[in-house]
């Protein structure tokens, strides 16, 4: 599995060439929530008084989603924005903020970030939730954060995430954990439910 990171970590990421020519930066992912995909993204120019690009970045342009960078083969596999964005739903617009519930109807919390799966991957892996207090006891004034993984079917319903029931069975409280319950890789381990 590639690294995973948060997708809000990916904002103001730099989009270069394989040449080593900076081309943008990220403004905005764009995703198929319902296929759990990046499907691009929106771009704004570099520099401080840069705005917003009237090109975007398809994630079949994408050559690898990195930690420090988004690496393009060229500026040719830029798009106009408006057409990638059509169909698709920008991560601020759509699922920040939406609620997270399990296909028994009870509620998780409020997805705070999408967890993405980097390299050429691309897919959507989990959600970062400020859990409710039913699904992790503890005083409203210090609600956990937790990482939720998004279970083999998700659904999406308006401003409402619907995930399997045994998507949520277990939790992990930081990244590093997530990706190891998520990965099967080796790490702290995640805590589960009672």
């Amino acid at each position: 599995m590639n690294e995973l990171m948060a997708a809000r970590s990916l904002t103001t990421r730099p989009v270069v060439t394989l040449g080593g020519d900076a081309v943008a930066q990220v403004k905005d992912t764009v995703c198929d929530a319902a296929a759990a995909r990046i499907t691009g993204f929106t771009l704004t120019g570099r520099g401080l008084l840069s705005g917003p690009l009237k090109e975007g970045l398809p994630w079949s342009a994408v050559y690898a989603l990195g930690h420090d960078a988004v690496m393009i083969r060229d500026r040719r596999g830029l798009v106009t924005a408006a057409a990638m964005t059509a169909h698709r739903t920008n991560l601020r617009g759509r699922l920040l903020g939406a609620r997270v519930l399990t296909e028994e109807g009870a509620g998780i919390g409020t997805v705070l970030d999408v967890v993405v799966e980097g390299g050429t991957g691309g897919r959507i892996v989990g959600f970062r939730v400020a859990a409710s207090r039913r699904f992790v006891p503890g005083p409203t004034r210090h609600r956990r954060r937790v990482y939720v993984p998004r279970g083999e079917a998700l659904t999406v319903t308006g401003r409402a995430l619907v995930l399997p029931e045994g998507a949520v069975r277990h939790v992990a409280e930081d990244l590093p954990g997530f990706t190891a319950l998520v990965g099967g890789v080796p790490g702290p381990r995640p805590g589960s439910l009672p």
